[in-house]
């Protein structure tokens, strides 16, 4: 060995390998998957979600709209210059500089319009929290099941060792005629049986793992779930006082909004419409020829106009069918939001029936996993102490090896049923808490863990 370190040390061309390999040892454990807490991963997915970058840019719009609305009562000012060469008659002013100034007075529409916009503001607003809680929603529900599908899947690799074990015991059995060969048999379709579960855990992972991944914009299998961040969901029922989602507040508010464009357009006719406008030019004769047709130091190159406008609408073919259509789209508008409250409601229904069908699966897997914990612990008694009694007619037959390992099998195959109840649970009651209403709730003690 000090022969090997001398070499290593007089050969400056491997000289810097173990420092290499200490810096890699070093930084292994931060490429490593670490614990994520929920938390994080919902804010990660809100952020990374193309859905409410969507309802941001919807939200964006409708501010933009609201600012339209009431920035035409500020004056517009505009400056402009018309040179050119003209001969004979002027045809036009003779301007090589104007500025016009014009804004909004009064308008019957456009007070329903500036309405329209800010009530299509609120419901963006709120379309953005609709979509923010969806997106919490998918996360949430994904994280929970990755952190469940883990657990099964350290519970079905346990179960591979009892059956290897089972095998092995029922191999030594079967050659020397204890038992017959058909319990070798179902104890190797147990064993491929099992495989094929933890192979399909192991796709559900994965799956569970893209989707994730999807959803925060991390690396695919850097999330492990900390279920200790996760806090409690509340058994939550139907009957408790429901509020109004923001998906359908936002739909009921749109609808309005749409039915006040509608009355601003139906407004407009036999409505007069003020408006104010002024204009300046500086005006020159160089290069045309007004001073000809004027009298003689009577031409003035500043000059100057304002006043106001009014204007009643009386015949407008064009206005009535734009108040048409706009009336069309409330209508439609207000259709669709009273078919997203119903939908509400039969979400409502349907969930309330599957979560007390899942509350009473649950119970019943927490009772098979309770009664298989204490048959593997009376099978272990039963191993560890004999069966007490002796050679009597009432003596209690004495367990074999193998009635050990069936007994692991069972249990950890009740505790697996047990989680899968527990998930689809919890699924049940998240959902249901946001079609009532209450995800906020939730949200708001997550991100204060």
């Amino acid at each position: 060995m000090e022969e090997m370190g001398l070499k290593a040390r007089d050969n400056s061309r491997w000289g810097w390998k173990p420092g290499l390999l200490v810096l890699a040892i070093a930084a292994l454990p931060a490429v490593l998957p670490a614990q994520v807490s929920l938390s994080t991963v919902v804010d990660m997915a809100q952020k990374n979600s193309t859905a409410v970058k969507l309802a941001e840019a919807d939200l964006q719009k409708a501010n933009a709209i609201l600012a339209e609305s009431t920035d035409v009562y500020i004056p517009t000012l505009n400056v402009g210059s018309n040179i050119g060469y003209s001969i004979g008659f002027p045809t036009g002013q003779p301007s090589v500089g104007n500025a016009t100034m014009q804004s909004l007075v009064f308008s019957f529409a456009q007070r329903q319009y500036v309405r329209a916009a800010r009530t299509g503001a609120q419901a963006a607003s709120l379309g953005l929290e609709e979509a923010r809680e969806q997106v919490a929603l998918d996360a949430s529900t994904n994280y929970i099941e990755l952190a469940t599908v883990n657990r099964e899947l350290e519970l079905a690799s346990q179960q591979e060792g009892f059956t290897e074990r089972l095998i092995g015991i029922e191999q030594a059995r079967t050659e020397a005629g204890v038992d017959p060969l058909s319990d070798l048999l179902e104890a190797r379709l147990t064993a491929a049986q099992l495989k094929l579960k933890r192979l399909h855990l192991e796709t559900r992972a994965a799956t569970l793992a893209k989707q994730l991944s999807m959803m925060t914009g991390m690396p695919v299998g850097s999330v492990t779930p900390d279920l200790g961040s996760v806090p409690e969901i509340p058994a939550v029922k139907s009957d408790q006082t429901p509020r109004t989602t923001p998906g359908i507040e936002s739909a009921w508010l749109q609808a309005q909004s749409k039915q006040t464009v509608a009355r601003g357009d139906s407004s407009t006719r036999f409505r007069p419409q003020v408006s104010f406008g002024a204009q300046y030019n500086r005006d020159d004769t160089t290069l045309n020829d007004y001073a000809r047709y004027f009298a003689p130091n009577t031409f003035k190159s500043d000059n100057l106009s304002a006043g106001f406008s009014l204007q009643v609408p009386l015949f407008d073919l064009s206005q009535r069918d734009k108040s048409r259509q706009s009336a069309a789209e409330a209508l439609r508008a207000t259709v669709e939001a009273e078919q997203a409250r119903q939908q509400n409601d039969v979400q409502l229904a349907s969930l309330t029936s599957n979560l007390r069908e899942l509350d009473a699966l649950a119970e019943v897997a927490g009772l098979k996993q309770q009664i298989a914990d204490e048959q593997l612990k009376a099978v272990l008694a039963q191993l560890e102490l004999g069966n007490g009694a002796s050679s009597g007619p009432a003596a209690q037959q004495q367990l074999s090896p193998k009635a050990e390992q069936l007994a692991r099998i069972d249990a950890s195959q009740k505790m697996q049923d047990a989680l899968d109840s527990g998930i689809d649970l919890a699924k049940a009651r998240l959902t249901l808490l946001r079609a009532l209403g209450h995800m906020e709730d939730w949200l708001n003690e997550l991100h204060g863990k």
